[in-house]
């Protein structure tokens, strides 16, 4: 009897701690594609391409937005994903989720 009571709360607080490993996942990519698209844009005479084309070579991550500014010698990557919610039962419960990344790293010399 108990059992029955107790198995529909674990099972959606396991779906729970799904849902936020597979956000924490998506943000440790964006970091990374972030980080290697501000690296690429760094050293490159056309920064946002290579940034752009860096950032999402780096993630498997669709659709990435990667937008690029510099100025005063350095380069700004920001990088965003809608992460969707699709884990069974607490997908149905949450709105997708807005996940974004910034790099800056100094521009290097020609």
């Amino acid at each position: 009897m108990e059992t029955a009571l107790i198995v529909p709360v674990v099972v959606v607080l396991l779906l729970g701690m799904l849902q936020v490993a597979l956000v924490g996942r998506d943000q440790l990519a964006l970091e990374l594609a972030a980080r290697e698209g501000a690296r690429a844009a760094a050293v490159s005479g056309t920064p946002a391409a290579a940034a752009t084309t860096a950032a999402r070579r780096t993630t498997s991550l669709t659709p990435l937005s990667v937008a690029v500014s510099s100025g005063g010698g350095h380069v700004t990557v920001v990088v965003r994903y809608q992460q969707p919610t699709d884990v069974p039962i607490i997908g149905g419960l949450l709105p997708a989720i807005d996940l974004s990344a910034r790099a800056t790293m100094a521009l290097e010399p020609p």
